[in-house]
Parts: C-alpha cells; structure tokens; sequence
C-alpha cells in the first residue's frame, strides 16, 4: 500500500505558513497565537477525515480513526507542531502529517485496520517558553500532573495554565490517556549522520539522557572604569567561566557526551558597568546514564567552586531530567525490516535530541523513524530534507504502523 507523496508534501508546506518566518522557518512557539492556528489545521485535517477528535486538560490532541475491533488499544503515531522561535517547518511536524497522510491514504485503499489508528501532537515538546520539554507527552503518560505542568512559567512569568486558558486550547478527554497498543514516531533527525553517510532511513533504537538547569549568578554591580579588577564580583566574567568549563567537561569525558549553554541573561547589560545577575542554562547529554550523572555531578562542583572563588551567588533550578531511553526491540525490528523491503539503506543509530516517543515508550512498546537532515541542521529556518526522504520516511511508518495493527 502507497502513500500519497505529493499530497504530504502540500500539508507540510500549507502548515509552514502558519507562524512562517522571512526566509523559510517556522516560529510557533509553544502556546502562543501562532500554536493556536496550527493547531486549528491540523485538527481541521483530522475532521475532514472523519477522525474522531479528543483533547486533553493539556490541550494533547489526537485523532482517532476506528479499527475493525474497536475494543483494541491504538496504534499511535505523531509528535508536536510547535517550534523553536528559529524554527523549521519539518521538527515535529513531518510526523504529525505523515499520519494524517496515512490515515487517508487508507481511507482511500478501502483498508480498515483490526486495530484503532491514532494520530497525535503533543503540547509544548520543544520547551522553549516552557520546561520541561516534552511537557504533553509526560502529562500523557501519567508521569507529570497536569496541575503542575499547569504552573510552570515562562521567562515573561505567563504560566501554562493561563496561556492553556487565554487562548481556550484545554480539553475534557481524560489523562493520563489510554495506552496504544504500540507508539512510533518519524522525525528529521537534527543531525548529520545519515546525511553524511547517504542512508536513507535511521533506525533509532535508544534516545541519550538530558539534564538541564538554569543557574541565576548574582555579583555586584560597579562602575566599569573604577573597580579594580581584584575586587569585581562579576557576574559575567563567572558566567563566561562556567560556559568555557562545560566545553572543556565534554572534552574530558569525551564523545559521545555533549555540553551546552544555550541561553544567558545579562542585567544591567549596559557597556560601562559591572553585571551583578545573570540567568544562563546548562544542558548536557550522554547515551549511559551513569557517566551522565557523574558528567553533571563534576559539573556543579565546579560551577560552585568558581562563583566561591569570585564572590558570585549561585541559584540552581533543575529544568528537565531524562534518563537514557531504549526502545522496544521488536517494535525497533519493525523499523528495520520495513525499510529493508523497501529497499531503502539504513542503519541502526542512537538519537541526540529527545522526543515524544521516547515518554510513550513508557506505557508503551514504542520506536522511532528517523530521515535525513541536510547538513545536520535543525532549529534554524535553513533545516532542509528533500522530498523524497520526507516521502520514504512516511512510507516505512506506514508500513510499520500496518505490521502492528493487523
């Protein structure tokens, strides 16, 4: 059974120019306006197919199509439609609108499933304005409480649960949601491997551990031409510390662990005066939970040794904590097969980023479709996958997804 190549493509780019950037991107930002209007697209997608919809007190939204025994648990599939504020316009949602493509093209092929099909995207993956990432997901499951993915807050103080009501997106559908019989997800990669490489399809079979947290740094603030030097608690000068020490941390610990510090906030910031406050975030990431854990663990000891040394107040805030996932072999094996009788290269690969399927994985057996990234770049309005990348990813999860539900 064949999807509709064309067809995806279109509905992929229709929903870029909601929240789309000069130049190519996306911007939708979890729970925001621009959310809002692809949200109303897809799900008026979703209506069109005779899907029947439900949303959550978290405003998760999924698509259901009946199976022969609809008394069966689902086969799931999706992701998240929102965006970094830089975005592209594949991140997320290439795997929401595969299933929409797939649910027509059976609607089309007259073919009914034994199982339910279900069709999601999931609130706030990105954790952009919120943390923690993959907020939808864990709410979802059962392992965050919607009260207090509610009450988290971004950096203007607008809390989920106002956003969630300004902008009228909650559901009544009850959560945790109902276990699939099995979850599987296709992504861009975000990365540079099956580019490089020339392989057509990544079998994803572990996603690697994260830990972020914010640190708020808290010095003195002083005239820039009369404060000696010796005598400076400079919040800057420990942030800019703290940024080269985490670089040099992966470099100790040595690949595949990744540090960053991806965002920093400077106050007065003004050319002539000392900075007495910064707020700057740490996120670091390995496959094997417990170097992760000694990673963090030298991280922070350092972190406080060098704001001791310069006088600098330290607050740590933890963000988001994901140990390293698996995936259902067999469910992995799928994944494999299918693109082998497709006759598509691939190969077996861990991933760097953290998705929803990695959380649905945890009521559920669940695996991951990956599709080249041209360059490795993602989280930019240049990320780029061609057509026919986009087109064989959506057919090996079709394939999958028909294994599981017959």
């Amino acid at each position: 059974m064949e999807i509709c190549g064309p067809r995806l493509l279109t509905r992929i780019a229709e929903l870029a120019r909601v929240g789309g950037l000069e130049g190519g991107g996306c911007c939708r930002l979890a729970l925001t306006e621009a959310d809002k209007a692809g949200r109303a697209q897809v799900v008026a997608w979703m209506r069109e197919l005779g899907m029947d919809v439900r949303v959550d007190a978290l405003g998760n939204t999924v698509g259901r199509r009946a199976g022969r025994r609809d008394d069966l648990p689902a086969v799931m599939t999706g992701s998240h439609i929102d965006t970094v504020r830089t975005g592209g316009i594949y991140d997320g949602s290439l795997g929401v609108l595969a299933g929409l493509e797939i649910i027509q093209s059976l609607h089309e092929a007259g073919h009914q499933t034994e199982h339910p099909l279900e069709v999601g995207f999931f609130t706030n993956e990105e954790g952009s304005r919120f943390a923690p990432d993959m907020m939808g997901s864990l709410v979802y499951v059962g392992d965050l409480a919607v009260d207090a993915a509610r009450a988290a807050q971004d950096a203007e103080g607008v809390s989920v649960g106002d956003a969630l009501d300004s902008l009228g997106l909650a559901g009544d559908a009850p959560v945790p949601g109902p276990a699939p019989h099995a979850f599987v997800e296709l992504h861009i990669e975000q990365g540079p491997v099956l580019d490089r490489e020339g392989v057509d399809i990544g079998v994803v079979t572990a996603v690697q551990g994260i830990r972020w947290q914010k640190l708020t740094l808290t010095g003195v603030s002083n005239h820039a031409g009369t404060s000696p030097m010796s005598m400076r608690a400079d919040a800057v000068y420990v942030a800019a510390r703290i940024t080269t020490m985490v670089r040099e941390l992966t470099a100790e610990v040595g690949a595949p662990m990744v540090g960053t510090v991806g965002h920093m906030a400077v106050r007065p910031n003004l050319v002539n005066v000392v900075a007495n406050h910064v707020e700057l975030t740490t996120d670091l990431r390995h496959v094997d939970a417990a170097v992760l854990v000694q990673a963090e663990a030298t991280c922070n000891a350092r972190i406080a040794e060098i704001c001791a040394v310069e006088g600098v107040g330290l607050q740590t805030e933890r963000l988001a904590s994901f140990d390293p996932f698996s995936f259902d072999p067999a469910t992995v094996g799928r994944v494999r097969a299918a693109a082998a009788a497709r006759g598509l290269s691939h190969r077996d690969m861990v991933s760097g980023a953290g998705h929803d399927a990695q959380i649905h994985g945890r009521v559920a057996p669940a695996a991951m479709v990956f599709v080249p990234s041209v360059g490795g770049i993602s989280h930019n309005i240049e990320e780029h996958t061609e057509d026919h990348h986009l087109v064989a990813g959506a057919q090996v999860l079709m394939d999958v997804m028909l294994g599981l539900a017959s």
